[in-house]
């Protein structure tokens, strides 16, 4: 009897400099159409989703600024291209609500998490907006104030 271990974390990548760029609003789950190179590198952990974020075109949802690099040992015919746009599998509604989100409010869309739900690559990301230099000092004082507090907290239960 062999029992098949699990992965502690379907986690693939982060984009961590997204909660410190933008006020993540509201978010999202999206399917990636990708190639068999594309997979392999994937499960070898060769991706990068920082400056990743999505845009909406022609009635489609893509992903640009990922980066996904090519094996060594991949095919020769293939031709492998790291930061080609990527397809993202969304429904009718959720891109309809998208686009007037964006069109007419100002978000914008930032991929944030790139993860295995079963044995698909679906990929988090959050409707947006910009933080100002002075939105990202008060949640810097915000998160201190907050570990401080614990601090004091746990030394007070002592």
């Amino acid at each position: 009897m062999s029992k098949k271990k699990k992965p502690t974390s379907n986690t693939i990548a982060l984009n961590k400099k997204a909660r410190h760029e933008y006020f993540l609003e509201e978010k999202y789950e999206a399917g990636l159409a990708l190639q068999g190179w594309e997979i392999k590198s994937i499960r070898d952990g060769k991706v990068n989703l920082s400056d990743s974020y999505v845009i909406i075109k022609d009635g489609e949802a893509y992903l640009l600024g990922s980066q996904i690099q090519p094996l060594n040992s991949a095919s020769s015919h293939v031709v492998c291209d790291p930061e080609r746009t990527r397809k993202l599998l969304l429904k009718k509604r959720e891109l309809a609500t998208l686009i007037g989100k964006t069109e007419r409010e100002g978000y914008t869309l930032v991929a944030t998490a790139l993860y295995w739900k079963k044995c698909w690559v679906k990929l988090e990301f959050y409707l947006a907006k910009g933080k100002k230099s002075h939105d990202k000092r008060d949640s810097i004082k915000d998160r201190d104030w907050a570990r401080e507090k614990e601090r004091m907290l746990k030394h007070k239960a002592r």
